[in-house]
């Protein structure tokens, strides 16, 4: 049996950490005292967030890998230091375990949650672990920026241009290979990787955000329809996206052979589908050839614009123009 302090020693030994003989200029106190510690860069704002990953709720502990569980824990966190703008450094780790699940199971999700902190050059400051009937993982993660260029989504204007920062969809069309239980066979596990091991564009929100690009930007976890309709309530605008601009996941023959009679449409995973984690921003169009320069500008696809009318319309390949209806993730929304 594993005691709370094996399993803290064993967390602050697995990832970067500031345990013990291991603090740093940045981070006087660490793992081992009561809180954490840490002084901010010179000339530098902090910027917060923090993220449930539940069992059962966002993933399943029998069929996703407990080492995507750590890593996607912590990237899925992050991503919106990302959105916007700033550079992660720090992160608190709040953890309930069944107690069977203090062995195999954690060392490797510790594997996972230490190769996503080594990747994004963060440090685990603290955290709390406890027992619990089901594994409940919280993260708060500190990042910084300079002064006076953090990205809300609150900027949007009227003409503003609607950007995406990669493919959507294939987070979405991973977690139906898992849920339909093809996600074990050889041939399907590269469609798996951005649901279990996802991206997230840290250099490109650090890059847009430096140079002053974007009007508002936010990070796209709940899907396209959902996220972009926070952005223009927050911005107190609309939007009219093009169907046809929209980058979407691609069903490989094979899959679609496999799987026939089942419903996989491309559009509406990349409309509704979650877990991406791409950068959605908008761009004044006198800024949006300096783009040309960004990280991962081909990459880069314009999806529509923004508009004075608070209606959010998708245009079709007719050309006819239809509401759109925020049609992702929701843990409330009855299935």
């Amino acid at each position: 049996m594993n005691s709370e302090d094996q399993l803290v020693e064993r967390t602050g030994q697995a990832i970067p950490s500031g345990s013990s003989g291991r603090a740093s200029d940045r981070l006087r106190l660490g793992i081992g005292d009561d809180a954490a510690l840490i002084r901010p860069s010179a000339g530098t704002e902090c910027v917060l967030t923090c993220d449930q990953f539940l069992e059962g709720v966002h993933f399943l502990a029998n069929a996703h890998p407990p080492d995507s569980v750590g890593y996607k824990a912590l990237v899925r966190a992050t991503s919106d230091i990302a959105a916007m703008g700033a550079t992660p450094r720090f992160f608190l780790l709040a953890l309930a375990l069944p107690a069977g699940r203090t062995g195999a199971w954690f060392d490797a999700f510790l594997r996972g949650m230490g190769r996503a902190a080594g990747q994004m050059g963060m440090r685990l400051a603290g955290g709390d672990t406890t027992k619990s009937a089901r594994i409940s993982i919280a993260v708060t993660v500190l990042g910084e920026i300079a002064r006076g260029r953090v990205v809300s989504r609150a900027g949007a204007r009227p003409g503003d241009l609607i950007y995406v920062s990669g493919p959507l969809g294939p987070a979405q069309l991973g977690f139906e290979l898992v849920g339909r239980g093809v996600s074990r066979l050889p041939e399907f596990r590269p469609l798996l990787r951005l649901h279990l091991y996802p991206k997230i564009r840290l250099e490109l929100g650090a890059w847009l955000a430096r140079h002053r690009v974007p009007s508002a930007m936010m990070d796209i976890s709940d899907g396209l329809s959902t996220d972009l309709t926070r952005l223009c309530r927050a911005s107190l605008v609309g939007a009219r996206l093009q169907a046809g601009r929209l980058p979407r996941v691609r069903i490989p023959a094979p899959l679609a052979r496999r799987l026939r009679g089942l419903q996989f449409d491309p559009l509406q995973m990349a409309l509704h589908g979650g877990d991406d984690y791409e950068l959605l921003f908008t761009v004044p169009p006198s800024r949006a050839g300096q783009l040309q320069r960004a990280p991962g500008f081909r990459e880069l696809t314009p999806i529509g614009e923004i508009t004075r009318n608070k209606n959010i319309l998708l245009v079709g390949d007719d050309g006819a123009a239809k509401p759109l209806r925020p049609g992702g993730w929701d843990p409330f929304r009855r299935k």
